[in-house]
Protein backbone atom coordinates (compact mmCIF):
# COMPACT_ATOMS: atom_id res chain seq x y z
CA UNK A 1 0.00 0.00 0.00
CA UNK A 2 1.65 3.31 -1.05
CA UNK A 3 1.44 6.38 1.13
CA UNK A 4 -1.36 9.09 0.47
CA UNK A 5 -1.29 12.25 0.43
CA UNK A 6 -3.13 12.62 4.17
CA UNK A 7 -1.53 13.23 6.99
CA UNK A 8 -3.65 13.48 10.45
CA UNK A 9 -2.87 14.04 14.18
CA UNK A 10 -3.82 11.79 17.00
CA UNK A 11 -5.34 12.56 20.31
CA UNK A 12 -3.48 10.94 22.94
CA UNK A 13 -1.01 8.98 24.48
CA UNK A 14 -1.74 5.68 22.50
CA UNK A 15 -4.13 5.27 18.99
CA UNK A 16 -7.51 4.74 19.81
CA UNK A 17 -9.32 1.85 18.54
CA UNK A 18 -10.97 4.23 15.63
CA UNK A 19 -7.38 6.05 14.75
CA UNK A 20 -6.11 2.47 14.45
CA UNK A 21 -8.28 2.03 11.99
CA UNK A 22 -8.43 5.24 9.65
CA UNK A 23 -4.45 5.10 9.26
CA UNK A 24 -5.22 2.07 7.27
CA UNK A 25 -7.09 4.04 4.83
CA UNK A 26 -4.70 4.07 1.40
CA UNK A 27 -4.80 8.01 1.46
CA UNK A 28 -3.29 8.31 4.61
CA UNK A 29 0.42 8.77 4.22
CA UNK A 30 1.38 9.80 7.52
CA UNK A 31 0.70 11.18 11.39
CA UNK A 32 1.98 14.55 12.74
CA UNK A 33 2.64 14.10 16.54
CA UNK A 34 2.09 16.77 19.07
CA UNK A 35 2.92 17.75 23.09
CA UNK A 36 -0.58 16.19 23.49
CA UNK A 37 1.26 13.05 22.57
CA UNK A 38 4.15 12.80 24.62
CA UNK A 39 5.05 11.85 27.88
CA UNK A 40 7.76 10.25 28.10
CA UNK A 41 10.60 8.80 25.82
CA UNK A 42 9.57 5.10 25.92
CA UNK A 43 6.02 6.03 25.78
CA UNK A 44 6.44 8.16 22.67
CA UNK A 45 9.03 5.11 21.18
CA UNK A 46 6.05 2.38 21.73
CA UNK A 47 3.66 5.16 19.91
CA UNK A 48 5.96 5.50 16.94
CA UNK A 49 6.42 1.59 17.10
CA UNK A 50 2.82 1.18 17.19
CA UNK A 51 2.31 3.58 14.26
CA UNK A 52 4.90 2.22 11.88
CA UNK A 53 3.64 -1.14 12.47
CA UNK A 54 0.51 -1.07 11.02
CA UNK A 55 1.30 -0.49 7.23
CA UNK A 56 3.85 -1.45 4.65
CA UNK A 57 5.65 1.09 3.61
CA UNK A 58 5.56 2.90 7.31
CA UNK A 59 3.47 5.58 7.44
CA UNK A 60 5.72 8.84 7.87
CA UNK A 61 5.83 9.86 11.43
CA UNK A 62 6.59 13.92 11.95
CA UNK A 63 6.73 16.40 14.43
CA UNK A 64 7.55 20.28 14.86
CA UNK A 65 10.78 19.99 16.59
CA UNK A 66 12.94 23.08 15.89
CA UNK A 67 13.90 24.35 19.37
CA UNK A 68 13.21 27.22 21.73
CA UNK A 69 9.15 27.98 21.46
CA UNK A 70 8.66 25.15 19.36
CA UNK A 71 10.11 21.72 20.99
CA UNK A 72 6.95 19.19 21.27
CA UNK A 73 8.83 16.42 23.20
CA UNK A 74 10.95 18.34 26.57
CA UNK A 75 11.49 16.10 29.03
CA UNK A 76 13.68 13.04 28.34
CA UNK A 77 15.53 15.57 25.49
CA UNK A 78 17.61 18.08 25.22
CA UNK A 79 15.94 21.97 25.47
CA UNK A 80 17.60 23.33 21.91
CA UNK A 81 17.71 26.53 21.92
CA UNK A 82 16.21 28.79 19.76
CA UNK A 83 17.96 28.82 16.53
CA UNK A 84 18.04 32.38 16.10
CA UNK A 85 20.99 32.75 18.64
CA UNK A 86 23.01 30.99 15.83
CA UNK A 87 22.19 33.90 13.77
CA UNK A 88 23.54 36.26 16.58
CA UNK A 89 27.12 33.92 16.70
CA UNK A 90 26.85 34.30 13.30
CA UNK A 91 27.73 38.34 13.36
CA UNK A 92 30.62 37.66 15.64
CA UNK A 93 32.17 34.22 14.62
CA UNK A 94 30.63 32.86 11.32
CA UNK A 95 32.67 30.08 11.60
CA UNK A 96 31.41 28.81 14.57
CA UNK A 97 28.00 29.56 14.09
CA UNK A 98 27.84 27.60 11.15
CA UNK A 99 29.61 24.36 13.06
CA UNK A 100 27.18 24.48 15.49
CA UNK A 101 24.28 24.75 13.14
CA UNK A 102 25.25 21.58 11.92
CA UNK A 103 25.45 19.92 15.00
CA UNK A 104 22.30 21.05 16.10
CA UNK A 105 20.95 19.70 13.58
CA UNK A 106 22.65 16.56 14.09
CA UNK A 107 21.38 16.56 17.81
CA UNK A 108 18.03 17.51 17.53
CA UNK A 109 17.40 14.52 14.13
CA UNK A 110 19.98 11.79 16.49
CA UNK A 111 17.51 12.46 19.21
CA UNK A 112 14.14 12.72 17.21
CA UNK A 113 15.39 9.21 14.97
CA UNK A 114 16.55 7.48 18.50
CA UNK A 115 12.38 7.21 19.05
CA UNK A 116 11.13 6.49 15.73
CA UNK A 117 10.57 10.02 14.21
CA UNK A 118 10.96 10.04 10.66
CA UNK A 119 11.77 14.29 10.26
CA UNK A 120 10.97 17.35 11.87
CA UNK A 121 9.67 20.43 10.10
CA UNK A 122 13.00 21.73 10.06
CA UNK A 123 14.50 23.62 9.47
CA UNK A 124 12.91 27.03 9.19
CA UNK A 125 13.39 29.04 5.90
CA UNK A 126 11.35 32.56 6.93
CA UNK A 127 13.54 35.79 7.86
CA UNK A 128 13.51 37.14 11.35
CA UNK A 129 13.01 40.85 10.02
CA UNK A 130 11.12 41.71 13.60
CA UNK A 131 7.91 42.02 11.53
CA UNK A 132 6.48 38.72 12.47
CA UNK A 133 5.82 37.65 16.36
CA UNK A 134 4.88 33.85 15.42
CA UNK A 135 8.06 33.70 13.98
CA UNK A 136 10.14 35.63 15.78
CA UNK A 137 13.62 33.67 17.14
CA UNK A 138 12.52 30.52 15.12
CA UNK A 139 14.09 32.30 12.60
CA UNK A 140 18.00 32.60 12.24
CA UNK A 141 18.82 35.97 10.85
CA UNK A 142 17.09 39.14 8.98
CA UNK A 143 19.58 38.77 6.12
CA UNK A 144 18.70 35.46 3.52
CA UNK A 145 22.53 34.91 2.74
CA UNK A 146 22.63 33.95 6.23
CA UNK A 147 19.47 32.12 6.64
CA UNK A 148 20.78 29.90 3.38
CA UNK A 149 23.99 29.43 5.15
CA UNK A 150 23.30 28.15 8.44
CA UNK A 151 19.92 26.32 6.97
CA UNK A 152 22.49 24.21 4.63
CA UNK A 153 24.41 23.86 7.67
CA UNK A 154 21.85 22.57 9.75
CA UNK A 155 20.69 20.34 6.98
CA UNK A 156 23.99 19.08 6.53
CA UNK A 157 23.89 17.85 10.70
CA UNK A 158 20.27 16.29 9.62
CA UNK A 159 21.26 14.53 7.06
CA UNK A 160 24.59 12.70 8.99
CA UNK A 161 22.17 11.04 11.18
CA UNK A 162 19.78 9.93 8.88
CA UNK A 163 16.95 12.60 8.51
CA UNK A 164 15.48 14.64 5.58
CA UNK A 165 14.86 18.43 6.08
CA UNK A 166 11.76 20.33 5.40
CA UNK A 167 12.42 24.40 4.43
CA UNK A 168 9.65 26.21 6.23
CA UNK A 169 7.54 28.83 5.26
CA UNK A 170 7.74 29.04 1.90
CA UNK A 171 7.73 31.89 -0.05
CA UNK A 172 8.11 33.32 3.24
CA UNK A 173 6.33 34.51 6.02
CA UNK A 174 8.61 36.82 7.77
CA UNK A 175 7.46 39.77 5.99
CA UNK A 176 4.24 39.77 7.66
CA UNK A 177 2.23 40.90 11.41
CA UNK A 178 -0.53 38.39 11.67
CA UNK A 179 0.05 34.65 12.84
CA UNK A 180 -1.55 32.57 10.58
CA UNK A 181 -2.62 30.12 13.71
CA UNK A 182 -5.14 33.09 14.23
CA UNK A 183 -5.70 35.27 11.16
CA UNK A 184 -5.77 35.50 7.66
CA UNK A 185 -1.59 37.10 7.11
CA UNK A 186 -1.34 39.74 3.69
CA UNK A 187 1.70 40.44 2.33
CA UNK A 188 2.08 43.57 0.21
CA UNK A 189 5.35 43.27 -1.37
CA UNK A 190 5.70 42.73 -5.15
CA UNK A 191 7.48 39.49 -6.62
CA UNK A 192 10.62 41.04 -7.28
CA UNK A 193 11.46 42.13 -3.44
CA UNK A 194 10.44 38.83 -2.72
CA UNK A 195 12.85 37.11 -5.13
CA UNK A 196 15.70 38.75 -3.52
CA UNK A 197 14.68 38.24 0.13
CA UNK A 198 13.11 35.63 1.49
CA UNK A 199 12.93 33.76 -1.99
CA UNK A 200 16.68 33.35 -1.66
CA UNK A 201 16.87 31.08 1.45
CA UNK A 202 14.51 28.26 -0.53
CA UNK A 203 16.64 28.89 -3.98
CA UNK A 204 19.71 27.91 -2.20
CA UNK A 205 18.00 24.92 -0.45
CA UNK A 206 16.19 23.89 -3.03
CA UNK A 207 19.92 23.55 -4.78
CA UNK A 208 21.97 21.72 -1.78
CA UNK A 209 19.09 18.88 -1.83
CA UNK A 210 16.43 19.81 0.39
CA UNK A 211 13.48 17.05 0.74
CA UNK A 212 10.55 18.76 1.76
CA UNK A 213 8.66 22.42 1.93
CA UNK A 214 6.16 23.33 4.01
CA UNK A 215 3.93 26.14 2.49
CA UNK A 216 2.77 29.32 4.66
CA UNK A 217 -1.03 30.21 4.68
CA UNK A 218 -0.37 34.24 3.51
CA UNK A 219 -1.37 35.61 0.49
CA UNK A 220 1.44 38.37 -1.57
CA UNK A 221 -1.51 40.14 -3.05
CA UNK A 222 0.18 42.09 -5.32
CA UNK A 223 1.27 38.69 -6.94
CA UNK A 224 -1.42 36.05 -6.68
CA UNK A 225 -4.80 36.22 -4.80
CA UNK A 226 -4.71 33.06 -3.87
CA UNK A 227 -3.21 32.11 -0.55
CA UNK A 228 0.33 30.33 -1.12
CA UNK A 229 -0.52 26.61 0.01
CA UNK A 230 -3.68 27.06 -2.43
CA UNK A 231 -2.13 28.82 -5.34
CA UNK A 232 -0.90 26.58 -8.38
CA UNK A 233 1.58 30.01 -9.65
CA UNK A 234 3.74 29.33 -5.97
CA UNK A 235 3.95 25.86 -6.22
CA UNK A 236 4.31 25.22 -9.76
CA UNK A 237 5.39 27.97 -11.46
CA UNK A 238 7.66 29.55 -8.97
CA UNK A 239 8.60 26.50 -6.58
CA UNK A 240 8.71 23.80 -9.39
CA UNK A 241 9.63 25.50 -12.47
CA UNK A 242 11.78 29.06 -11.40
CA UNK A 243 13.85 27.38 -8.36
CA UNK A 244 13.60 23.62 -9.62
CA UNK A 245 12.55 21.99 -6.97
CA UNK A 246 11.41 17.97 -6.64
CA UNK A 247 11.12 17.32 -3.09
CA UNK A 248 7.76 16.92 -1.28
CA UNK A 249 5.41 20.03 -1.04
CA UNK A 250 3.61 19.80 2.39
CA UNK A 251 0.61 22.44 2.96
CA UNK A 252 0.54 23.87 6.53
CA UNK A 253 -2.40 23.14 8.91
CA UNK A 254 -5.23 23.23 6.75
CA UNK A 255 -7.37 23.62 10.04
CA UNK A 256 -5.24 26.67 10.44
CA UNK A 257 -7.02 30.04 10.74
CA UNK A 258 -4.92 31.33 8.07
CA UNK A 259 -6.69 28.88 5.48
CA UNK A 260 -10.53 29.80 6.40
CA UNK A 261 -10.74 32.09 3.17
CA UNK A 262 -10.91 28.34 0.82
CA UNK A 263 -13.43 27.05 2.57
CA UNK A 264 -13.91 24.32 5.14
CA UNK A 265 -11.09 21.74 5.36
CA UNK A 266 -12.42 19.06 2.97
CA UNK A 267 -12.16 22.63 0.46
CA UNK A 268 -9.15 23.46 1.80
CA UNK A 269 -7.68 19.82 0.98
CA UNK A 270 -9.00 19.65 -2.32
CA UNK A 271 -7.61 23.05 -2.98
CA UNK A 272 -4.26 22.59 -1.58
CA UNK A 273 -3.73 19.25 -3.69
CA UNK A 274 -5.33 20.83 -7.01
CA UNK A 275 -2.55 23.42 -6.94
CA UNK A 276 0.28 20.86 -6.45
CA UNK A 277 0.99 20.27 -2.41
CA UNK A 278 2.12 16.74 -2.48
CA UNK A 279 0.37 16.21 1.35
CA UNK A 280 -2.07 18.02 3.44
CA UNK A 281 -2.12 18.32 6.74
CA UNK A 282 -4.96 17.74 8.74
CA UNK A 283 -3.99 17.92 12.78
CA UNK A 284 -6.63 17.85 15.08
CA UNK A 285 -10.28 17.14 14.27
CA UNK A 286 -10.40 13.37 13.50
CA UNK A 287 -14.00 13.87 11.47
CA UNK A 288 -12.04 16.45 9.40
CA UNK A 289 -10.12 13.78 8.39
CA UNK A 290 -12.74 11.74 7.70
CA UNK A 291 -14.06 14.55 5.24
CA UNK A 292 -10.95 14.93 3.61
CA UNK A 293 -10.69 11.29 2.84
CA UNK A 294 -13.71 11.16 1.05
CA UNK A 295 -13.34 14.66 -1.18
CA UNK A 296 -9.75 12.78 -2.02
CA UNK A 297 -11.21 9.25 -2.86
CA UNK A 298 -10.07 9.99 -6.49
CA UNK A 299 -6.70 10.82 -5.81
CA UNK A 300 -4.12 9.19 -7.90
CA UNK A 301 -0.80 10.41 -8.20
CA UNK A 302 2.65 8.58 -8.32
CA UNK A 303 4.82 11.26 -8.60
CA UNK A 304 3.73 12.40 -4.99
CA UNK A 305 3.66 9.07 -3.90
CA UNK A 306 7.49 8.26 -5.29
CA UNK A 307 8.82 11.72 -3.42
CA UNK A 308 6.80 11.12 0.09
CA UNK A 309 8.13 7.38 -0.27
CA UNK A 310 12.09 9.34 -0.05
CA UNK A 311 11.28 10.83 3.77
CA UNK A 312 11.57 7.39 5.55
CA UNK A 313 14.74 8.19 7.96
CA UNK A 314 17.73 6.26 8.50
CA UNK A 315 19.45 4.56 10.82
CA UNK A 316 18.67 2.94 13.43
CA UNK A 317 20.39 4.39 16.90
CA UNK A 318 18.67 3.48 20.17
CA UNK A 319 17.29 6.03 22.74
CA UNK A 320 19.08 4.02 25.66
CA UNK A 321 22.41 4.10 23.75
CA UNK A 322 22.49 8.18 23.79
CA UNK A 323 23.92 8.66 27.29
CA UNK A 324 26.58 6.66 26.95
CA UNK A 325 27.72 8.13 22.93
CA UNK A 326 30.97 10.64 23.60
CA UNK A 327 29.61 12.01 19.92
CA UNK A 328 26.33 13.25 21.28
CA UNK A 329 27.92 14.07 25.04
CA UNK A 330 29.68 16.59 23.16
CA UNK A 331 26.86 18.19 21.27
CA UNK A 332 24.87 18.46 23.92
CA UNK A 333 27.59 20.42 25.88
CA UNK A 334 28.13 22.57 22.88
CA UNK A 335 25.06 23.29 22.32
CA UNK A 336 23.38 24.05 25.34
CA UNK A 337 26.29 26.33 26.17
CA UNK A 338 24.99 29.10 23.42
CA UNK A 339 21.75 29.23 24.79
CA UNK A 340 19.55 31.95 26.10
CA UNK A 341 17.10 32.21 28.28
CA UNK A 342 13.52 31.16 26.12
CA UNK A 343 9.81 30.47 26.42
CA UNK A 344 8.19 27.03 26.43
CA UNK A 345 6.88 25.58 23.50
CA UNK A 346 3.30 25.94 22.26
CA UNK A 347 0.83 22.83 22.81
Amino acid sequence: MALGPVMMGIARLQLSAEERELLLHPLIGGVILFSRNYESPAQVTALVADIHSLRTPKLLVTVDHEGGRVQRFRAGFTELPAVAYLGKLFDKEPKAARELAELSGWLMATEMRSIGIDFSFAPVLDLGCGICKVIGDRAFHKDPGVVADLAHQYMVGMHRAGMPATGKHFPGHGGVVEDSHLAVPVDKRRYEDLQMEDLMPFDRMAHFGMEAVMVAHVIYEQIDANLAGFSPFWLQEVLRNRLKFQGVIFSDDLEMEGASVVGNVADRAEAAINAGCDMVLVCKEFDAVVNVLERLKNWHNPASQLRLSRLHGKGSVTYESLSSDPEWQRAVKKVIAYDEPHTLGLL
